[in-house]
């Protein structure tokens, strides 16, 4: 089984690398990122990248469900596809929040109605159906700033691409997930090798956002709400410095979906540190949480992901250019 997942991964990656080189161009046309005062780039840079990933994550899932692989993991890239869509749209025009955000909360219902948990909760919870509205209404909550959360941490070169390969690695490995979720690994692998500090295109929201609702419905997709959780706790190091910013922000009277320059690992490129060195840190971090996931459970991954929130604070209060600083 390792072998063919492997090849897999590797030919995903190999067309992923070359259908970028043959889109690069038309993005440079179409869809050039100007840099600004609230960027971290300096040189204009195509976005809308993520669409080379979402294509062949796509084709890849239509391919297992034509064959007969009829399972839900496979079926999760397509849930996830209104918002790529969208997110491509964006890209060049710039939708109103009101309709990214009805998208959102659509993708989200329909990840939840898809979720083993959510199914059996709602057989056993028939006589109670305020519990089911209550774990609900939660769920679409956290489903949407995941979504939300994912698209704000793309902003340094290779952070959300490796950091999001990684955290898909290790749930496809626990989920035992069918080949199209390797297909996006080894897609992200390739497309990583483009979006490498110094990044020749980003992926823009058409992937950032389709990577978060993939990330969310891996989630939904466990056997229980501890290993749920355990799953979550993989993404620490994004979800982490991402809610913090934004409830930071929230307490100093900020506008939370104004465009910024106050997360942790942009406040540490403005200390100094390179696009690489960010982002190793990041991955390095969600490598370790996988690792432990996957050979210790919930109560060893939810104690590194402590230990890990406390060295971002620590890099927060003494190596990254103070929040306060940073947001004059």
């Amino acid at each position: 089984m390792f072998y063919p997942l492997m090849s897999i991964v590797l030919l995903a990656a190999v067309c992923s690398w070359f259908f970028l080189r043959a889109l690069v161009p038309l993005l440079r046309r179409c869809l050039l990122d100007q840099p600004n005062a609230r960027s971290s780039h300096c040189q204009a840079t195509p976005r809308g990248g993520g669409v080379c990933f979402v294509i062949l994550t796509l084709a890849s899932s239509g391919t297992a469900l034509l064959s007969g692989q009829v399972l839900v993991i496979s079926s999760l890239p397509f849930l996830a596809a209104p918002l790529a869509v969208v997110g491509l749209i964006d890209d060049r025009h710039n939708l109103p929040i009101w309709l990214r955000y009805g998208v959102q909360l659509l993708t989200a219902a329909l990840l939840i109605g898809y979720s083993p948990m959510i199914q059996r909760l709602a057989i056993n919870a028939a006589s109670a159906s305020w519990l089911l509205l209550t774990v609900v209404a939660v769920l679409v909550i956290a489903v949407t700033a995941v979504i939300n959360f994912t698209n704000f941490m793309d902003g340094v070169d290779g952070l959300v691409a490796g950091c999001m390969g990684v955290t898909i690695v290790a749930l496809a490995l626990s989920l035992s997930a069918p080949w199209p979720l390797w297909a996006l690994v080894g897609s992200l692998l390739g497309f990583l090798l483009w979006n490498w500090s110094p990044a020749k295109v980003f992926m823009g929201d058409v992937g950032s956002t389709f990577l978060g609702a993939v990330f969310a419905g891996l989630v939904l997709q466990a056997s229980s709400w501890p290993q749920a959780f355990g799953y979550l706790l993989v993404a620490t190091p994004l979800l982490g410095d991402a809610c913090f910013c934004v409830s930071r922000r929230f307490l100093a009277g900020q506008r939370v979906f104004q465009a910024h320059r106050l997360h942790l690992f942009q406040r540490l490129q403005q200390a100094g540190w390179p696009h690489a060195r960010v982002s190793l840190t990041y991955i390095v971090a969600t490598a370790m949480l996988a690792v432990v996931m996957l050979a210790g459970g919930l109560a060893w991954v939810f104690g590194l992901a402590v230990v890990e929130l406390l060295v971002g604070v620590w890099l927060d209060q003494r190596v990254a250019v103070p929040f306060a600083v940073a947001s004059k």
